[in-house]
């Protein structure tokens, strides 16, 4: 027994089952990311200091790249499908599925590299003391993004701790740790040399992971939904250019609307990841 509207449109609508389907799907999505893209704005006009600068724009322009040439692929091996050129769709599909891939690695290697890179923020002995030994500490010092009148370090830690709270170093047995700082805004001539921290010269310190602040939360949010996305397509993808290629020799008509479907769902991707980029890398 043949589904109905399976492959024609439908009368009441003008278009068959999964078009159908599946803009009813990106409509419940535009309501997710919306959702998301609102607390955005509301915590950003709400913060008393807001981060920027902390992730490689030239890593979130490289994957922008890579995203909006994966959907003019994909669009591309589509009419190539249209007009039956089956070897010149299997050549773009492939390459799409590639470009997608990198997007994933090259946002796993940012995340990464965020849970190895800390903010410490010192107490009011800290920062003294800290002056007293470096004449310019100030080139290592940046204000405090989150704790108003306090002062931190950015950098990477000897040993990388990873989540351990400064109030456990302790239980451990750490008086004090090394911190590789960065240079903020060109003040300081070469890389700093390391600073020995005493742990009761930390006022708070935290990888920059959801709970360092409302900045980094929304950005593991909005930014690992997205991934989740881009690796559903991924996988959908991968079925019809793997296991689901006999379809084309069955039901060819059947199968150019799922290609379609999909080179619909991986515009959505790519438009979403153009709100995102502006948000998190420009913004």
């Amino acid at each position: 027994m043949e589904i109905p509207h399976n492959t024609k449109p439908r009368p009441d609508t003008g278009l068959y089952n999964g078009k159908l389907g599946l803009w009813l799907f990106l409509a419940s999505e535009v309501m997710l990311f919306g959702g998301l893209f609102s607390a955005y704005v509301l915590l950003r006009t709400g913060a008393l200091a807001w981060p920027k600068g902390e992730l490689s724009l030239g890593l979130g322009t490289l994957n922008t790249i890579i995203l909006v040439s994966s959907s003019v692929l994909v669009m591309t091996g589509y009419t190539a499908l249209k007009l039956k050129q089956f070897d010149r769709f299997r050549f773009y599909h492939a390459a799409t599925i590639l470009l997608a891939v990198v997007f994933l690695g090259i946002k796993s290697v940012e995340w990464v590299s965020k849970f190895k890179h800390y903010e410490i923020w010192l107490t009011d002995a800290g920062v003294q003391e800290l002056e007293s030994k470096h004449t310019d500490s100030y080139a290592w010092l940046k204000p405090a993004t989150i704790i108003p009148g306090k002062r931190s370090i950015t950098g990477h830690i000897e040993g990388n701790p990873w989540l351990l709270s400064h109030k456990k170093f302790k239980q451990a047995g750490i008086t004090e740790i090394v911190v590789h700082p960065d240079i903020h805004d060109g003040e300081s001539k070469g890389h700093p040399a390391p600073l020995r921290i005493p742990v009761s010269h930390i006022h708070r310190m935290t990888a920059y992971v959801p709970a360092h602040s409302s900045y980094f939360a929304l950005y593991f949010t909005i930014t690992g939904l997205h991934a989740l996305h881009v690796l559903g397509g991924l996988i959908v993808l991968g079925y019809l250019g793997g296991p689901g290629l006999k379809m084309w020799h069955s039901d060819p008509e059947r199968f150019t609307n799922r290609i379609e479907l999909s080179v619909v769902y991986w515009h959505f991707v790519d438009f979403i990841w153009l709100i995102v980029f502006p948000l998190f890398y420009l913004l």
